[in-house]
């Protein structure tokens, strides 16, 4: 039974530029910059000098607590370690390869295509040892995701929903590879033991829901749910609340209502690991908008440059005016094409200038849109006018809001909200002293 989350909104999608173009796995980058931190928790340290020879998929970096490691995603020499910039905006301490072109691989990974002795202990350190994050954005290391989900839950989703616009990385993952993410959500199923196991994906993507019916002919161990087009529907509480009615409480995690939910990108990360004993060291990563030549998909190497990735698109258009890491809606403009591609890139999007481009009006006219649209039941209007006030922010659950631009896009006024209130989560932790 599907249900229907509060607010949300439809988007121009604009999928069509990049929808129909083949898979590129033959583009190869002249260096690789793999930042030492592409994950939610502590960073890396670099396990290489400059002048060693590395293989592809060797590890080069790793730390302690919530922390995996990372891989090369060429074969060459290390040519630096040093801060290189980074998709938030930062510089981070990265190793860099110039590849040499062979893809010598590292042997390290053990395979087990047959993994059905393998116990859960063993399979978490697999997945862990091949650097595998959550591939929708939050890059939230999978081993610890599953840990903390040990005997806590009956619901495993796979979020293949891809409801930003633009980006078609998940759908043409699905076209292409439908039993590998399959093989990898039965591998988190081995591990997680739930009572049911959702694939979860937006009726937009009907070659994608074809493949994977076709995949699943005969079998009943996966459950292929079709949602309606809506965002921010692939935000994980509004997913879980879309597929099985519940409501995850503020402050709390999806365990609390007995879910899991890994993106669909994720698993195919995890089959990968598993079953092929290979490393994190590329992903798709959609190339598009209106301001690139020839959208693209790119099996893309961990570490690529925007700049590299883009000219592989054709180059930019004259009237190009923002470069996004990620979708229109949640993503984040970059100054500088140098910066690379992480394990958590979706997409590279570059978006042509407007005409008759609206100013933004300070003023808010109390109109009540944002309200309506917000998937998480908040007031953003307050949020803005408190924005100052972290007693006030606490008063109206800042911390609950998902950032998706759901009240930035429907504002008449153009009003920063999203931009705004990222500030005021940031003075609530502050005041918290986290």
């Amino acid at each position: 039974m599907k249900h229907l989350f509060f607010g949300g909104l439809h988007p121009a999608g604009r999928k069509e530029l990049s929808s129909n173009a083949q898979l590129d796995t033959a583009f190869q980058p002249k260096t690789v910059a793999i930042a030492m931190q592409q994950h939610i928790g502590a960073p890396c340290t670099p396990l290489v000098q400059v002048g060693d020879l590395v293989k592809k998929g060797q590890k080069i970096g790793d730390g302690q607590g919530l922390c995996v490691p990372v891989h090369a995603s060429v074969s060459g020499k290390v040519i630096a370690v040093e801060p290189r910039r980074h998709p938030s905006g930062r510089d981070i301490l990265s190793v860099v390869i110039e590849n040499d072109g062979l893809d010598t691989p590292d042997t390290t990974l053990v395979p087990h295509p047959d993994y059905s002795g393998l116990d859960v202990d063993t399979l978490l350190a697999i997945i862990r040892e091949a650097g595998v994050v959550g591939h929708g954005g939050a890059a939230f290391p999978s081993n610890m995701k599953a840990l903390t989900s040990l005997g806590k839950i009956d619901t495993l989703i796979a979020n293949a929903c891809e409801c930003e616009p633009y980006i078609t990385a998940d759908d043409i993952l699905l076209r292409t590879s439908p039993e590998q993410v399959l093989e990898g959500m039965r591998i988190v199923t081995k591990i997680l033991n739930p009572d049911r196991v959702v694939l979860a994906i937006e009726d937009n993507k009907p070659k994608a829901v074809e493949a994977l019916k076709q995949t699943l002919a005969g079998k009943d161990d996966v459950e292929i749910q079709v949602l309606p087009t809506r965002y921010p529907q692939g935000a994980e509480k509004q997913l879980i609340q879309a597929v099985t009615g519940r409501q995850i409480p503020p402050g709390q995690l999806p365990s609390s209502v007995q879910c899991a939910v890994f993106n669909a990108a994720t698993f195919y990360a995890v089959y990968r690991a598993v079953c092929l004993g290979q490393a994190v060291t590329e992903r798709i990563v959609t190339v598009t908008g209106e301001a690139v030549k020839n959208p693209k998909n790119f099996l893309c190497r961990i570490g690529t440059s925007y700049q590299e990735l883009i000219e592989a698109a054709g180059g930019l258009t004259e009237d190009v005016w923002k470069v996004i890491c990620g979708g229109p809606m949640m993503g984040f403009a970059q100054d500088d094409l140098s910066v690379v591609t992480i394990k958590g890139t979706n997409s590279v999007l570059c978006l042509a200038q407007f005409r008759n481009q609206e100013k933004e009006n300070p003023l808010c006219i109390r109109c009540g849109r944002c309200v309506q649209v917000c998937p998480m039941h908040l007031q953003p209007l307050y949020l803005y006018r408190y924005r100052d006030n972290t007693a006030e922010l606490n008063r109206y659950y800042v911390m609950d809001c998902i950032e998706c631009g759901c009240c930035a896009y429907t504002c008449p006024g153009k009003l920063p909200l999203v931009e705004v209130i990222r500030k005021g989560k940031s003075k609530v932790r502050e005041a918290a002293g986290k």
